[in-house]
């Protein structure tokens, strides 16, 4: 009985939690739909504006970047917050270079095909790098605050015309360790605590349950109780002119 109240707990325990994990795929969908909807509205803001969201262009000859995190050299980012980086451009090229947009994605480290977030992209106006020139374009962005702790690539390429023709180059391609917020609960943390705590006090009461069961089949035992001797009158009636009662009376004048 005690065993089956406890399964009976457990899978009440179960439903009750299943929603919070529903929310918080639910919101995690909804977070990675709007990040990628963001990363494809790219290009210049104006007259005869381009769209280079979905393009994949070459490098130009002559045109050399480079990437560092002025505030986070160990690359850690974390979840749901925003991190600078830096794009340095070098313009070695025979023409001026027009900068149009930064953009990049995080993908899983042993499978890049696999994509796990379009983070949003930067677009710019009237960015231009003069032949032997360099300039430093800051591109800032954020991963998903629900996006589980662990190491991760992360992708990015800058867009840019020279001479009207789009081009492309990736300024970056590498891990980024992605920990969790210090001042953010993760609703599954929170679940996988309550469950914990809610299977040790199950567990509790079985013991408990256990022991009282114990306690109760010591209490039944038998008892074995010591007679004083007295004999019953009925027994007394039916033994009566027998051996038995003249030994017993001829005991007792004895005595006297």
């Amino acid at each position: 009985m005690e065993m089956k109240n406890f399964r009976v707990l457990f899978f009440a325990l179960l439903l009750l939690a299943s929603p919070l994990l529903q929310v918080a795929r639910c919101q995690s969908d909804s977070e990675t739909g709007v990040a990628e909807t963001e990363g494809g509205d790219l290009g210049i803001v104006g007259e005869d504006a381009q769209d280079f969201g979905d393009g994949t262009f070459s490098p130009a000859p002559g045109v050399d970047t480079v990437c560092i995190f002025p505030k986070n050299s160990a690359r850690v980012v974390a979840a749901g917050e925003e991190t600078e980086l830096l794009v340095g451009m070098k313009n070695d090229g025979e023409s001026s270079v027009n900068v149009i947009a930064i953009q990049a994605s995080v993908h899983l480290p042993f499978d890049h095909s696999l994509l796990v977030q379009n983070l949003t992209g930067q677009a710019f106006n009237n960015a231009t790098v003069p032949v032997s020139a360099q300039a430093t374009f800051p591109y800032i962005f954020a991963v998903s605050k629900f996006l589980q702790p662990g190491t991760f690539d992360l992708v990015g390429s800058i867009v840019y015309e020279v001479d009207q023709h789009p081009y492309q180059s990736t300024f970056y391609n590498g891990t980024i360790e992605v920990v969790e917020s210090g001042g953010f609960i993760s609703i599954e943390s929170v679940f996988l605590v309550t469950l914990g705590i809610a299977l040790l006090v199950l567990f509790g009461l079985w013991i408990h349950g256990q022991v009282k069961q114990l306690s109760k089949k010591t209490k039944k035992a038998p008892k074995v109780e010591v007679g004083t001797g007295t004999t019953d009158a009925s027994m007394d009636e039916w033994l009566q002119g027998t051996a038995y009662t003249q030994s017993l009376s001829s005991k007792s004048k004895k005595k006297k």
